[in-house]
């Protein structure tokens, strides 16, 4: 998996084409879940995506809350289970500081992934709470 790290200007029309084809497949597909995916956030944040034979395969977006804390969202892996999501999250923890420094990295996590953040170095900061009809929590990594 070649992973990299755009802001929205530098993807290629086929690399925003083929993230946005696999948002869809996860969060609306796969989950259900009925929101209108492509927003404007998607202008300012960086966007680390693994591609493996021209599909997107792994990806997150990331932006900056304030000066101190950058958010990550969007997070979806593909095929689950695999260990593509560690390599993904190892790889943007590394390569979020660099390109925004920051002190922290937080995410609203579906309940279900609450563990694998928690693997990853996430620690919860809320109770649960709806987010699109799926349990969250806040969580957050201090850096």
């Amino acid at each position: 998996m070649n992973l990299s790290t755009k802001t929205f200007d530098e993807l290629t029309v086929q690399e925003l084409y083929e993230i946005l084809k696999s948002r869809a497949q996860i969060f609306v597909k796969e989950q259900g879940i009925r929101y209108a995916d492509p927003d404007d956030l998607d202008y300012k944040c960086f966007h680390i995506f693994g591609m493996e034979k021209d599909r997107v395969v792994a990806y997150l977006r990331a932006y900056r809350v304030d000066e101190d804390t950058v958010k990550i969202g969007r997070v979806l892996t593909l095929e689950h289970g695999k260990g593509i999501g560690t390599i993904l999250m190892n790889y943007a923890v590394r390569v979020i500081p660099e390109k925004m420094p920051c002190k922290k990295i937080t995410v609203s996590a579906q309940k279900h992934a609450v563990p694998f953040y928690m693997r990853q170095g996430f620690v919860t900061t809320s109770g649960e709470y709806l987010e699109e009809n799926i349990v969250h929590k806040d969580m957050y990594l201090e850096l």
